[in-house]
């Protein structure tokens, strides 16, 4: 894995490499000579201690059978596994296609009662109309050269984002004004996905927010993010899905997403807004 920008990613990687060294220490053994034992150089061992290096499920059973702690390879690997989910390259994600990511995020938002959604780029995914959903992963298939299955996967967002109009669940969703301004497909796609806008400001799950330019800002525009109830946050980076799940980090989200609604604009102001982005597209 590479280094990950998410402390709970980097703090459960710590905890791998803690646990394998003390195996190693319990078996009474030093660096150099447990790399003897697995067949590899101590270079590679010192590594894995300091969580440079991820060790593979090969390198954790190598390691517990030359430590004689076989009995607990198969946890350590499950260990290391999950903090791979934690930090997860777009191009491992979506090698497949963009289809089985959509889906894939299916079970978290059956089960989230409280969805916080922050976004300084796009309209958030369970916001999206067929047209403006197909331009913006027309796009991401493109730049990041995924199989071409754009139909099939917009079709799983829009399946997915039917859950605004059922079940027990509250989103409250907080977008920059520039979101309104960023034009993904023709004039009418960005025209009929601000009038969707309008229209789901309407639906009593939903609270919408717009923070304006003209906002004075307490907090700086980040990386889009979002909060399923108090349990994890997915931040989207470039080249990445962060996962977080520590409880200190996961406060810093939900601390940033306070201020953007401290920020942001709701009711007329912000149909207002919606509405002159709607003009300045005549």
């Amino acid at each position: 894995m590479p280094a990950s920008p998410s402390s709970s990613a980097q703090t459960a990687r710590l905890a791998v490499a803690a646990r394998l060294r003390e195996i190693m220490l319990d078996a009474g053994l030093q660096g150099q000579e447990l790399a003897a034992l697995c067949g590899w150089n101590g270079a590679k061992t010192s590594r894995i201690i300091n969580a440079k290096t991820a060790p593979s499920d090969k390198d954790i059973r190598a390691w517990c059978t030359a430590c004689g702690a076989d009995g607990q390879a198969e946890d350590l690997i499950a260990a290391s596994r999950a903090v791979d989910s934690m930090y997860v390259e777009w191009r491992r994600l979506t090698r497949t296609g963009l289809r089985r990511l959509q889906e894939s995020a299916v079970p978290l938002y059956e089960r989230t009662r409280h969805f916080r959604a922050y976004s300084s780029r796009v309209v958030p995914g369970v916001l999206q109309t067929e047209a403006y959903a197909t331009a913006l992963l027309a796009t991401v298939a493109d730049f990041r050269r995924t199989p071409d299955d754009v139909a099939e996967a917009v079709s799983a967002r829009l399946a997915r984002s039917r859950i605004i109009r059922t079940g027990n669940h509250r989103f409250a969703i907080l977008v920059e004004e520039g979101v309104l301004y960023y034009r993904l497909g023709s004039a009418e796609t960005m025209a009929e996905q601000l009038r969707h806008l309008l229209s789901t400001m309407s639906l009593p799950a939903v609270s919408l927010g717009v923070i304006p330019f003209t906002a004075e800002r307490s907090m700086w525009p980040t990386e889009t993010f979002n909060v399923f109830d108090d349990v994890q946050a997915n931040v989207e980076l470039l080249s990445a899905q962060v996962t977080v799940t520590s409880p200190s980090e996961l406060a810093l989200y939900v601390q940033a997403f306070d201020r953007f609604k401290d920020l942001a604009v709701h009711g007329a102001r912000a149909r207002a807004l919606i509405s002159k982005a709607i003009d300045s597209l005549s």
